[in-house]
């Protein structure tokens, strides 16, 4: 369902293994918009949850981190925008994530965590964001050279929200987990990392529409960002 308008171990070192499953970019488009029946009265929501505004009523300009964490927290609150997207396939081929919506100044994605999924180290270029987690929990690792990382568990319920400057690792920490994430600007390039046993951390520049895991070796000098 994709709207427009106008992915282990936190002490691992993070690597990116050859044939990486990618995603194709998406090109902004006019959002669509999905109608009632007649005969469907729609539920009303709980008195504690506060309804996600309509995509169209997202400012058309660069929202910064505190808003992005509202944005992802009202959508938590709105299942009929993204639960249809919730998937875990059987195949097993990796973290599943589906784009909710992107236009000029954010986009939306919902990505589903096995055990198993994990980013590997980056970074999100120029961009700020949030996260929700929905249904079961995430760990967060954040780097700590020459140390030991530091690790902070995400339950249902919670979210958090990070600026550019944001080096971190994500991985599913319950099955069947859930998250809601928010980007602006909207991602395009990423930074993915290494860090070798010796504390040396090396940065490569990949797509945002290539599914982030750990980098297996070192990326060439002539490659890093």
């Amino acid at each position: 369902m994709n709207h427009y308008r106008g992915g282990q171990p936190c002490a691992g070192e993070a690597r990116l293994p050859e044939g990486t499953a990618t995603l194709t970019p998406v090109t902004p488009k006019t959002p669509r918009t999905t109608e009632t029946p007649e005969t469907t009265e729609a539920a009303e929501p709980p008195a504690s949850v506060t309804p996600a505004r309509d995509w169209d009523a997202i400012p058309e300009r660069n929202l910064d981190r505190r808003e992005l964490r509202e944005l992802v927290d009202e959508l938590a609150g709105d299942p009929g925008r993204w639960a249809a997207e919730v998937d875990f396939p059987e195949d097993g081929g990796g973290r599943h994530y589906a784009s909710l919506y992107r236009d000029a100044y954010v986009d939306i994605w919902l990505l589903c965590w096995r055990p198993e999924d994990d980013t590997g180290w980056h970074d999100h270029d120029i961009s700020s964001g949030a996260v929700r987690v929905v249904s079961g929990a995430l760990k967060e690792c954040n780097p700590r050279i020459g140390g030991e990382h530091l690790e902070t568990l995400v339950t249902d319920g919670e979210s958090f929200s990070f600026g550019p400057d944001h080096i971190h690792r994500l991985t599913g920490a319950q099955p069947g987990s859930v998250s809601i994430h928010a980007y602006s600007p909207p991602l395009w390039r990423l930074g993915q990392y290494s860090i070798s046993d010796s504390g040396v951390m090396r940065r490569v520049s990949v797509s945002y529409a290539d599914e982030l895991r750990p980098v297996d070796e070192p990326v060439d000098a002539e490659q890093v960002a």
